[in-house]
């Protein structure tokens, strides 16, 4: 745990105020890992994974997320958080966020890094801070991108969005939000530290969010986000809470004076002038995180017994809340868990910091904080873990897009989810009376995960790993991807009608990606079919015709015959501008094309027993074949079906080459070829085309063939798993397989070496 005393005196430079916290905050706590009831590693590794899911934009290289992408690039500001299982950017509930996260990591980071989690959670928090900064115009902010009701209506992954609608952004000066994006900013700087390379920028925007909020004191113009995170508690909160968090990171009295004064302008309890105490700490009302603050800056008794108050409402389930039969204290049917974890942070700051002045107090908030957490994670009537992805028992349908990985717009539809959405936690027990919980997509209330619903539990999390210690999983995450039930891409035909002058066909093109989600207007399939019948008769290839019947987008293109080998032809279909074969709807998930392949009328010649892609066709018009005759390519890939030689997506490998590490200025001649691309060459014996291997040949001379860790010419997933086991420490490498390997090209063969082979095999980069 980071040694809060040390931590303030830093950033306060007013040395009364130092000298009133030097003498009552905590000192470290020391891990003891054997007394903790749970790997609490593993689930703040997992809770920042859901951090990574919600990345919007162009993402970095070290994310994650097999079954993400790049989505909504063209945002007017890209990067951020979506907010929860939608696709809108709201700045208020995210800035709240990311102050959860700072405080977190501010208060425990050594326990963090003790956990060798302090990178993964530093690139997240930066992640987000750097969005929110770039959301400062100057003079007003960015508040939200995306429109809420549309976006609400449609039910697809992220990577797509754009396909579907327009993304609108909307600016504000309204205090609640910029008050709030003040805070964030303030308080990622305190805790990434004055090393970090961003700490300038990132207080410089603090100050200038700080000074608009200040200056605007309204709400007035903070519209578009009304009916998803309205400012129910105002703004007076937020200006509250930033200025705290400014004096601690700059040490600045002016902040510390300008809290003092939103303090008479701070929500009261109903018909009283005291102080609100009851309600929960949360995205639209920070006013008891703020209290904390400012009782932990000045040390004053009053605001003192004030957290005590609000805190002792939680340990001691009164006030509105209830104690379920298991221990979770329960405020709301809307995220009961989110407020109980949060609530249970804020007690584990305060309970630390008066650990020596106010033993039993403090031991108490303890008690209730980590209650709340291992309820969360399983200790409770129904053994049930509420964090996606932790334990055996867990919710299988959360109320997430990206993670169901649907095509229709119908989250009912499939009736499973394609990815784990690991270490979200969902809103949980609707109600007090049974620790009732329904696990349902449809079920927001209980089901619903978002940025803010895993903050205060992400920081809570912080303060357990510097207590019990634990352990992250090295193994984390394992690739899911073959674990899919469904195709990604593929052909499905019948045959419409046929004799001996004709097959007519119809064939539907399938685009249900969701590893991730993606479009391309470049997918095209191949119908092979064999001329042996026309041997010793007067018909040739030329006195076939190829026409299209109904055609779905219209516009698509259909070849003549193009022969493969020997006698054997194919028509090639193509899709080309203008057409949406992507699993955004019903109308586009997959492509319609019925064509017929004719000889001249009476020829009677036609055998189509004979041709490739007519094995396993029926005339069942309604339930279509999935046929691996008909091959399909996307961006010009073989990624569907077996060609007639026998080559198949699996059997299409590339490699890529590049300069030494001390030739940073020049790159080998061998071209950069994207991964599982076939090239299309002549063959030298016949007027044919057709699709081969690359093929680099053997890297056993000694040049550097970046990804090939087993030396032998080429990148695969074999080297994915030699590195896997080096890593592991289960294998040893040559010194030409560790120079193959350093694919980062830093001199050091680490873990993001392995996150670079593995985005690279599956075509989520082009190159290393």
């Amino acid at each position: 745990m980071k040694n809060l005393t040390k931590k303030l005196i830093a950033s306060a430079t007013a040395l009364t105020i130092c000298t009133s916290v030097m003498s009552t905050l905590p000192m470290s706590i020391e891990a003891t890992e054997s007394t903790g009831k749970y790997n609490y590693a593993e689930v703040l590794q997992k809770s920042l994974y859901f951090y990574e899911v919600q990345q919007s934009g162009e993402l970095p290289d070290w994310n994650e997320v097999e079954w993400r992408g790049d989505s909504t690039t063209n945002d007017y500001i890209t990067g951020g958080w979506f907010d929860a299982g939608d696709h809108v950017k709201f700045n208020l509930p995210m800035s709240y966020s990311a102050t959860m996260m700072a405080w977190g990591l501010y208060a425990y980071g050594d326990g963090v890094e003790e956990a060798g989690l302090g990178e993964m959670y530093r690139n997240n928090l930066d992640f987000v801070l750097d969005y929110l900064a770039r959301c400062d115009l100057g003079d007003e902010v960015v508040y939200q991108i995306g429109d809420g009701a549309a976006d609400h209506k449609w039910w697809g992954s992220a990577e797509l969005i754009e396909l579907e609608m327009e993304r609108p952004y909307y600016t504000c000066k309204a205090s609640c939000v910029t008050g709030s994006m003040a805070a964030a900013l303030a308080s990622g700087a305190l805790a990434l530290g004055e090393d970090d390379e961003n700490y300038d920028y990132y207080i410089e925007h603090a100050k200038n969010l700080f000074e608009i909020a200040d200056t605007y004191r309204s709400d007035d113009d903070y519209t578009e986000a009304a009916g998803y995170y309205d400012s129910w508690s105002g703004f007076w909160d937020q200006l509250f809470w930033a200025a705290n968090w400014l004096y601690m990171a700059t040490g600045e009295q002016e902040y510390l004076d300008k809290a003092t004064s939103y303090i008479p302008n701070l929500n009261t309890m109903n018909q009283s002038t005291e102080l609100s105490y009851t309600w929960g700490q949360c995205w639209d009302d920070v006013m008891q995180g703020g209290m904390l603050l400012y009782a932990m800056n000045t040390n004053d008794s009053t605001y003192i017994q004030r957290v005590n108050k609000h805190l002792d409402t939680w340990a001691d389930g009164t006030d509105d809340k209830q104690t379920t039969e298991g221990g979770l204290v329960w405020i709301s049917q809307w995220g009961s868990l989110r407020y109980a974890t949060t609530a249970g942070f804020l007690a584990s700051v305060w309970s630390d910091y008066i650990a020596e002045s106010d033993p039993t107090n403090s031991a108490k908030y303890e008690e209730f904080a980590e209650r709340q957490i291992n309820y969360c994670l399983g200790d409770n009537p129904n053994n049930f873990s509420y964090v996606i992805g932790f334990g055996d028992n867990y919710p299988q349908n959360p109320h997430h897009r990206t993670a169901q990985g649907a095509w229709e717009d119908l989250q009912s539809a499939l009736g499973t989810f394609r990815h784990t959405l690991y270490g979200a936690l969902v809103g949980g027990p609707t109600s007090a009376d049974d620790d009732a919980y329904e696990d349902s997509v449809d079920n927001y209330q209980a089901n619903e995960v978002a940025t803010d619903y895993n903050a205060g539990f992400t920081a809570l999390l912080c303060k357990m790993v510097s207590k019990y210690g634990g352990e992250k999983l090295e193994d984390f995450p394992q690739s899911e991807k073959d674990n899919d039930e469904f195709e990604e891409l593929y052909i499905q035909a019948c045959l419409n009608q046929d004799n001996a002058n004709f097959t007519e066909l119809k064939v539907l093109a399938t685009n249900h990606t969701a590893w991730p989600a993606r479009y391309t207007e470049d997918i095209s399939y191949r119908y092979y079919f064999d001329l042996s019948e026309l041997e010793g008769t007067e018909y040739t290839v030329d006195d076939i015709t190829v026409t299209k019947g109904y055609d779905e987008w219209s516009n698509t293109e259909i070849s003549d015959p193009i022969h493969y080998k020997d006698n054997i032809y194919y028509v090639e279909i193509q899709y080309g501008e203008g057409s949406v074969i992507a699993p955004i709807g019903k109308e586009q998930e997959s492509a319609e094309l019925q064509f017929r392949i004719a000889m001249p009328d009476a020829s009677n010649v036609w055998d189509a027993t004979n041709d490739y892609s007519y094995q396993g066709l029926t005339n069942d018009t309604q339930n279509l074949y999935a046929t691996p005759y008909i091959t399909m390519y996307y961006d010009g890939v073989l990624v569907w079906g077996t060609e007639p030689d026998g080559t198949t997506a699996d059997d299409v490998t590339t490699t890529v080459t590049t300069a030494e590490p001390n030739q940073s200025d020049s790159t080998t001649s061998s071209e950069t070829i994207d991964p599982n691309v076939t090239t299309t060459t002549e063959n030298p014996s016949s007027d044919t085309t057709t699709e081969t291997t690359v093929d680099t040949g053997s890297n056993l001379d000694g040049d550097i063939l970046l990804g090939d860790v087993t030396v032998d010419g080429e990148v695969k997933s074999n080297d994915l798993l030699l590195l896997k086991k080096y890593l592991l420490g289960l294998s040893d490498l040559s010194e030409q397989a560790l120079k193959n390997a350093d694919v980062t090209v830093d001199n050091e063969v680490k873990s993001n070496d392995l996150l670079s082979i593995k985005k690279y095999l599956l075509g989520l980069i082009d190159e290393f």
